[in-house]
């Protein structure tokens, strides 16, 4: 299979109303292992905070993740 083959397929993503909602977070926190990423996302007002999500990635994906991240910044900030 081509790397074109593979961008044109196309994959359905299921989605409740309560998560397409979103979670607001103000802090995030980030673990490693020597296999995996740890991504804690939190809402802190002091003096307490919550748990909203735990999302745990593989290096390499955590890479592509740095890269999109990066790229939307830049698209952001010409605007």
């Amino acid at each position: 299979m081509t790397q074109q083959d593979n961008q044109s397929k196309q994959i359905q993503i299921k989605a409740t109303d309560e998560k397409m909602k979103g979670e607001y977070a103000n802090m995030m926190q980030v673990m490693h292992t020597g296999e995996e990423f740890v991504l804690d996302f939190l809402s802190v007002y002091p003096p307490a905070g919550s748990l909203n999500s735990r999302v745990i990635v593989s290096p390499s994906h955590m890479k592509r993740m740095v890269a999109a991240l990066a790229d939307n910044l830049a698209k952001y900030e010409k605007q």
